[in-house]
């Protein structure tokens, strides 16, 4: 029988990766949506569920009957702690308390926090998905539950890091804080593989995981540039910025995004994050506990993401 599938953000980077290779496998999907005409046509072919985590009505007809549901939805711009814990928070509740009314004790329910969330000190961002995990983990009893940590995620469809990527082709990689930070990453088809791992199997219930792309210990910035120059075949020089030049327009976003209506991602808060000096993890756990492995070292991952210089699908040996 196939599996009845629910998931939330599925108009996002992530979330839709996940779709696209859901309606490949034998399962059928139904996604909730804020805007049909924000999902590609190739993953309309799935049930739509149109509004958002505080939509109730919507969220109890999203779960309603499903084998699992995966949470990719989450806001990562604001300059407040309540903009960030409406979406974050809040909706995780909502979301929750919609598969308990279900009255079923089957429903897998698999989350996808962030590892920004082992420092909730650090923003309002990581400090609304602690909040969000601790909601799972206090609330959540009835229900079986995963809790996913990716680090930063890159790949097909990201908007983030690839302009770091484009401008690291040009020859210059810019930082916020040291070079010598470390940070752990993955590769966006690798979390996509662990979520359809975590389906397939029974193990890996009411616990968090971090995952990473099995590179031990890291990367530093000059990790990162050596891979790129190597690559793009060009030299890729570090320089660490003044602070000023980033401290200054994170001060005018957080100070004018109530005037303008916009969200902002640079921020003193994000600021903090991006220089944190350890946001290195591993997957030791899950590939414990889960029949799963990493696929892409960054080397690879880089190769088969499209839209900058450094893009070789040919070369990119998973």
């Amino acid at each position: 029988m196939k599996q009845l599938i629910a998931i939330t953000g599925g108009t996002g980077f992530i979330g839709q990766a996940i779709c696209r290779q859901l309606l490949t496998q034998d399962c059928s999907l139904r996604v909730l949506v804020r805007d049909r005409r924000k999902l590609p046509l190739d993953l309309q072919a799935a049930e739509l569920v149109q509004g958002d985590l505080a939509d109730r009505d919507s969220l109890q007809q999203l779960v309603e009957g499903v084998d699992a549901v995966i949470h990719c939805a989450g806001n990562v711009r604001g300059a407040t702690q309540s903009a960030f814990d409406r979406v974050n928070v809040d909706g995780s509740r909502n979301l929750l308390h919609a598969v308990k009314a279900t009255g079923t004790t089957t429903t897998r329910l698999l989350s996808i926090s962030s590892l920004a969330a082992r420092e909730p000190q650090l923003s309002y961002y990581a400090a609304s998905k602690r909040r969000a995990e601790q909601l799972l983990m206090n609330e959540g009893d009835g229900i079986t539950w995963t809790i996913l940590r990716p680090p930063a995620v890159y790949g097909p469809g990201d908007r983030e890091l690839l302009p770091l990527f484009r401008l690291m082709a040009r020859g210059i990689a810019v930082t916020a804080g040291s070079p010598l930070a470390r940070f752990s990453m993955i590769y966006v088809e690798d979390l996509v593989s662990a979520t359809l791992a975590w389906l397939q199997g029974s193990a890996g219930k009411e616990k968090i995981y971090t995952l990473d792309d099995g590179q031990v210990n890291g990367y530093d910035w000059h990790d990162i540039s050596r891979i790129v120059g190597e690559i793009c075949d060009r030299k890729v020089r570090v320089v660490q910025a003044s602070p000023w030049l980033f401290d200054l327009p994170a001060w005018i976003n957080s100070r004018f995004a109530s005037l303008s209506g916009r969200a902002p991602m640079l921020t003193p808060q994000k600021l903090r994050e991006l220089r944190h000096h350890d946001w290195v993890c591993n997957s030791a756990d899950f590939q414990r506990d889960v029949d799963w492995h990493p696929q892409f070292l960054l080397a690879d991952g880089l190769k088969a993401t499209p839209g900058w210089p450094g893009h070789h699908p040919e070369q990119a040996t998973p």
